[in-house]
């Protein structure tokens, strides 16, 4: 018989009323059932949140900072058990899930450094012509209870990064991971329990964001809502959350632009690693490379090289480079939007067998095709051609999203023409979209999302700035 798994609400693991079975995304077995939030279950965690805002604000950022290290410690200890769970619940192959795992890690060590280092500043009232013998400084405040709504793609490292800088600021918070990836959400409550965390300070709920979502946008008591996922969602969450603050990750159709390079195999190979790293299921996924008209027949010669290398398969395997989607419908969409091209578009892949897509090349799409214009989540990507660099970044810029972009030049006028002019959040000189270290602020414009995670940046969107001043006039 499947484990059935629980809430956890104020310290405690709580049965549910109703559940739903968790299968795995390779295999299609029910790998546990897990409970479904009701309004009464998500009240209680909001409670439970609020009455531990207290208990939280009174920590020290020593105590703060040591409950992060010991959460690191102890992800440490169970980096394998981790490792397990993304491959049973995400069908993540075991390379990227292990990558996954040490970037986590990372993130906790961020956050716990983080920790120490928040602090206010003096402000210098004096400088006013009224300000003689007043003396200003701030102090930053935890806003109070967090909602946390994460995606499937990286159930571990993205949970990371709304805990970690929660925490680290002393603020507390309501979890509600996507509905498949429960399970590293289960393990990373448990971690936090041990690490000594205040009961109540992290609660853990699950279910549709559909059918609960409402409770947390509309609840008075959470002052802000985070959320990676979907632009609709996104925009659904800005739209009920009235005056919370709000941090919004969403979708991308990321770009490179190679105008040179010494080395067009190298910049293939990269972009072959962005393009189908986890099927593509990244929202900085390489999705459209614009090529210069000179390198065109060099790199794609190279970039079909580097993709016949890829091994599909189990995730297990620890080869494996691609595997399942997360669910076989999102295959089925995935499929349906390639086939909207046309065939002569087509230089490799499109074959989709149940969840699986094969790693998928297009060339010379235009953008009214739902694989430019929209996010394919999937491994698929897309090579045109182009004659000025004017050229390239006006065809970056035509799209509805601006998260990351990637630029390969050896010009240094180039690359700062480029970083001027593509609206994104974060430009990739000689490297690819799909690059992201965990302290660096990450963001974007468009449809992309609002706000900043990188934890000294999401320290930031998590802290209220409170004003002290004095009157030393006698």
């Amino acid at each position: 018989m499947n484990k059935r798994y629980k809430f956890f609400i104020n310290g405690d693991w709580v049965q549910g009323d109703d559940y739903y079975e968790l299968k795995s995304p390779h295999t299609n077995e029910v790998i546990g059932e897990i409970p479904k939030a009701n309004q009464e279950i998500v009240k209680k965690a909001i409670d439970s949140a609020n009455k531990t805002n207290k208990t939280m604000k009174n920590l020290s950022a020593f105590e703060r900072a040591e409950i992060l290290n010991n959460v690191v410690k102890i992800f440490k200890e169970k980096k394998n058990q981790c490792i397990d769970i993304l491959i049973r619940e995400n069908a993540k192959p075991f390379k990227a899930a292990t990558q996954e795992i040490e970037r986590t890690i990372e993130t906790y060590q961020f956050a716990a450094d983080e920790a120490k280092k928040i602090a206010g500043e003096i402000v210098p009232i004096d400088a006013a012509k009224n300000g003689k013998n007043r003396l200003g400084y701030t102090k930053l405040e935890p806003l109070g209870v967090i909602a946390a709504i994460t995606p499937f793609n990286f159930p571990f490292n993205l949970v990371a990064h709304k805990l970690g800088p929660a925490i680290a600021t002393g603020n507390t918070v309501v979890l509600k991971p996507a509905s498949q990836t429960p399970l590293s959400a289960i393990m990373t409550a448990e971690i936090f329990e041990k690490a000594g965390l205040p009961k109540g300070a992290i609660n853990l709920i699950f279910g549709s964001g559909k059918d609960i979502g409402k409770w947390l946008t509309k609840d008075e008591v959470i002052k802000m809502i985070t959320f990676t996922g979907s632009v609709e969602v996104g925009e659904k969450i800005k739209g009920e959350s009235g005056l919370k603050k709000i941090a919004l990750e969403l979708g991308s159709n990321a770009a490179v632009i190679v105008e040179d390079t010494e080395n067009i195999n190298a910049v293939a190979k990269r972009c072959v690693e962005g393009s189908y790293g986890y099927s593509g299921q990244t929202c900085i996924s390489v999705q459209r490379i614009y090529v210069k008209k000179a390198l065109e027949k060099e790199f794609i010669k190279s970039f079909k090289e580097e993709t016949s290398k890829l091994n599909i398969g189990d995730p297990n395997n620890k080869e494996t480079d691609i595997s399942s989607l997360i669910t076989e419908q999102d295959a089925k969409r995935v499929e349906s939007w390639i086939g909207k091209v046309n065939k002569e578009n087509i230089i490799v892949g499109g074959e989709r067998n149940k969840s699986v897509i094969n790693p998928t090349i297009l060339k010379n799409v235009s953008n009214e095709f739902e694989v430019s214009c929209k996010e394919v989540f999937g491994p698929v990507v897309i090579i045109n051609t182009y004659e000025t660099l004017n050229e390239a970044i006006d065809l970056v810029n035509d799209s509805n999203y601006g998260l990351q972009a990637g630029v390969y030049t050896q010009k240094i006028d180039k690359a700062f023409k480029c970083f001027d002019e593509i609206e994104v959040g974060g430009v990739m000189i000689n490297d690819i979209p799909s690059y992201r270290v965990d302290q660096m602020p990450y963001g974007g414009v468009k449809k992309s999302g609002v706000g900043k995670e990188g934890i000294k940046y999401a320290v930031e969107e998590m802290v209220e700035k409170k004003l002290c001043l004095l009157n030393l006039n006698k």
